[in-house]
């Protein structure tokens, strides 16, 4: 079940259309529906509060205003330390490159 602070895939007329974060999720005023407020990771940013039902909220489609809506948990990626040939765990230096973000000036 997706819960508050997980990223979702919100795909709209079966198309992946943005990403978003579960700000919060209550109970509605109607049995079995939810108030899903949801960040919008978008430039600007936006919230957004949807009334969802569970099912919903967990991935089944459903309609708004007569366009196909679903969304989707994106799944968490652990990141680990890379373990070198001896078994200790690999410096910083040794797993890649970075690369600095420059602006250049006007």
């Amino acid at each position: 079940m997706s819960r508050e602070g997980d990223i979702v895939l919100i795909h709209f007329k079966d198309q992946p259309a943005l990403y978003a974060r579960i700000e919060a999720i209550e109970p509605d005023i109607k049995k079995d529906w939810y108030r899903v407020t949801l960040l919008l990771l978008t430039i600007p940013q936006q919230i957004i509060t949807w009334i969802l039902r569970d099912e919903y909220i967990n991935g089944a489609p459903f309609t708004m205003d007569g366009n196909q809506v679903m969304m989707k948990e994106i799944k968490k990626v652990a990141v680990a330390p890379g373990i070198n040939s001896s078994g200790s765990a690999k410096s910083v230096e040794n797993r890649g490159k970075v690369v600095p973000f420059k602006i250049n000036p006007k």
